[in-house]
């Protein structure tokens, strides 16, 4: 019984860790690690004072895209979302996966096998929690998004595990989407 008790444990932490990852681009909560060093060096073509990213960025918005948090599953707006569209950077707006390529991995996050267009995204190594995983920043801002997995379905193999506080959806009616 107590063994099976410390392998439930052991699954809770594991999935409350969930995506999280270290702090992207943030140098003021960022620890002096490989990561922090790399941000630091980045550029991205949408750039913004911390003060600004708290002003226009939800609470939840700015941990999730700033600090790289991450949401619990199955609570997230967009988790269950099955209506046609795109999903844009809640930080900048950039358009980063359609519904097209949406799919339950029944993870509890929004899961896509591909990207809208290619270099939306940078790919970086993350090794937090102990475990390797392939963390996903926006191209054009520098967000924390969530993580990219190789446990997904066929054109691709890939799951994008992405926050639905770092997304805003937009309908295909809707004008928007169409940019």
């Amino acid at each position: 019984m107590k063994a099976r008790f410390n392998w439930f444990a052991l699954g809770a932490l594991v999935l409350a860790a969930g995506c999280n990852a270290s702090p992207t681009n943030n140098v003021a909560v960022a620890p002096q690690t490989a990561h922090s060093t790399t941000n630091q060096t980045m550029k991205f073509p949408v750039t913004k004072t911390d003060a600004e990213w708290r002003q226009e960025l939800t609470p939840e918005q700015y941990r999730v895209l700033r600090q790289a948090d991450t949401e619990q599953p199955f609570t997230g707006k967009y988790w269950n979302t099955r209506e046609p569209g795109v999903y844009r950077c809640a930080a900048c707006g950039e358009i980063i996966f359609t519904s097209d390529t949406k799919f339950d991995s029944g993870c509890g996050w929004p899961s896509f096998y591909d990207l809208a267009a290619e270099k939306k995204v940078i790919l970086r190594d993350d090794n937090s929690f102990g475990a390797h995983r392939t963390e996903v920043i926006c191209a054009n801002c520098g967000s924390h998004l969530g993580h990219l997995f190789d446990d997904g379905p066929k054109p691709t193999g890939l799951r994008y595990c992405i926050n639905s506080a770092s997304l805003n959806f937009e309908g295909t009616n809707s004008a928007d989407a169409k940019k």
